[in-house]
């Protein structure tokens, strides 16, 4: 029996990502005047000034759709649309309604028995924060001088023509780099998980944490976060192989970049966009591949760690920072519709980006960070969301698909068919990327005996087993998932 522990709530959640400055504005918050028209193409630095209040305003949307689990991205007060510029871990930012808001959203969420997980983001802050901007005023009089690294002085903070002089994240001088050797930034940062986890956030989706190398940092921040509540979620932005962070010690799980990757390229086929697939992130979802290709990929992306932590490890199609997977593949539905169906029937908590759902779309950031247009609903994907809606309903009724062994029962060229099964909940999801109807043998390997009238909970059909096989009718570019009669 494995000795790392999960939060076991997470294996029953479906996550939905927000932007919390273009998912909604509410009525009920003032804002400035010098916004950006809502509908309009977002920019990299203007505001829309959506808010939490619209946040709660739109929970029967998210509740509708099936998930149970919202993940933000940054909500702290900071002087950027994505707020991953901080300039104060303990106040909400104010453009979405500060504490109150949250506070608001924290127990209207815990009231629907919905969970909240913030984005820690702990590696670096920015000019505006109180301790840098002393040492932007004070200069090498600072009190806080050892909080941050700096090269050199006069600090190049603003100067264009100039590099940074101090460490920052990839050298942006916006994002000074916290000095986290210092025992007293790191006591600061523990202290900022500690508060917000006993004010009853759920979890933490952890910015860049690569980037934070003091020995011992993650394990400390593990311990105290756990101290507090067991059961809170760590998932860590790490996009390839995250075998040192998933030992039990540090995260529970990582953002599943590893999944997201051979799903787009198997899904998505020849209608793969290259000049949004190929990307400067560290994720590679180009070229196509065949479904031999895809059952290698993965396999490893779920058999590489524990089975503990391939069951909360958190899977997506798409997020803030890579373009949309409906743009990806050309705005081609059926490739949306087969990367769900894997997604909703994978080991790991699925997550939804805001907008996936409704069929927004949207190129490289800023484009993937898109307002939903709340007042003009008839323009919605409808069938897509009902899609989604049922294939998370199917989630949730099956324990198989949350908590089910994995096995793989066929890959073809065109084609990829596995198990799921827990007790006496069995079923069998089959794939046909290609662009003609197919005739599919697929082996049992066990789940069902010979005999078995097997129905379509997905798809149409019925269909025996003989022989040790089901032999399936699937139609182009479409899926099925099979359980017995």
């Amino acid at each position: 029996m494995s000795h790392i522990k999960t939060p076991e709530w997470v294996k029953d959640a479906v996550f939905y990502q927000i932007f919390p400055d273009r998912f909604a504005k509410s009525k009920l918050l003032v804002k400035p005047t010098h916004l950006e028209d809502w509908n309009s193409p977002p920019t990299p630095q203007g505001y829309k000034g959506g808010d939490l209040y619209g946040v709660i305003e739109h929970l029967d949307h998210i509740q509708d759709l099936g998930a149970n689990a919202i993940y933000f991205t940054p909500i702290f007060q900071s002087a950027s649309n994505h707020r991953y510029h901080t300039h104060d871990y303990y106040q909400v930012d104010p453009l979405l309604g500060g504490n109150k808001a949250f506070y608001a959203l924290l127990e209207a969420m815990h009231k629907r028995g919905m969970k909240l997980v913030l984005d820690g983001v702990f590696n670096h802050a920015s000019r505006g924060i109180y301790f840098f901007n002393d040492i932007l005023e004070n200069g090498p009089h600072s009190a806080w001088l050892d909080w941050f690294i700096v090269h050199d002085w006069p600090l190049t903070a603003y100067s264009g023509d100039r590099p940074a002089n101090y460490e920052a994240w990839v050298g942006n001088r916006a994002l000074p780099k916290w000095n986290t050797d210092n025992p007293q930034v790191r006591e600061y940062i523990m202290q900022i998980a500690e508060h917000w986890i006993r004010e009853g956030i759920d979890g933490w989706r952890l910015d860049v944490p690569f980037c934070v190398t003091s020995p011992g940092f993650w394990n400390e921040f593990r311990q105290r976060v756990k101290a507090i509540n067991p059961e809170a979620y760590i998932v860590g932005e790490v996009w390839w192989d995250s075998t040192n962070y998933l030992q039990g010690d540090q995260f529970d799980a990582v953002m599943n970049y590893l999944f997201t990757e051979p799903v787009i390229q198997f899904c998505g086929q020849q209608h793969l966009q290259r000049e949004l697939a190929i990307t400067p992130h560290s994720y590679d979802p180009y070229p196509a591949i065949d479904g031999e290709h895809f059952a290698v990929k993965i396999e490893k992306a779920i058999f590489r760690y524990d089975w503990e932590i391939a069951q909360v490890q958190l899977n997506l199609l798409d997020s803030h920072d890579t373009a949309r997977f409906l743009s990806i593949c050309g705005e081609d539905k059926a490739s949306v519709r087969l990367a769900s169906l894997l997604l909703m029937t994978f080991p790991g908590a699925p997550s939804v980006y805001y907008g996936d759902e409704i069929g927004l779309p949207g190129g490289d950031d800023p484009d993937c960070r898109r307002t939903i247009n709340w007042e003009q609903r008839d323009q919605w994907d409808k069938d897509l969301f009902s899609h989604y809606k049922k294939l998370i309903a199917l989630r949730h009724a099956h324990p198989a698909l949350r908590r089910g062994v994995y096995k793989r029962l066929q890959a073809g060229p065109l084609t990829y068919a596995f198990g799921r099964e827990l007790g006496d909940d069995k079923l069998i999801v089959a794939l046909n990327v290609g662009d003609k109807a197919l005739k599919l043998e697929v082996p049992v390997n066990g789940l069902f005996t010979d005999g078995t009238e097997l129905k379509a909970l997905v798809g149409k059909g019925s269909f025996r087993v003989e022989d040790g096989l089901v032999k399936l009718s699937l139609p182009a570019r479409d899926g099925m998932v099979l359980t017995a009669k």
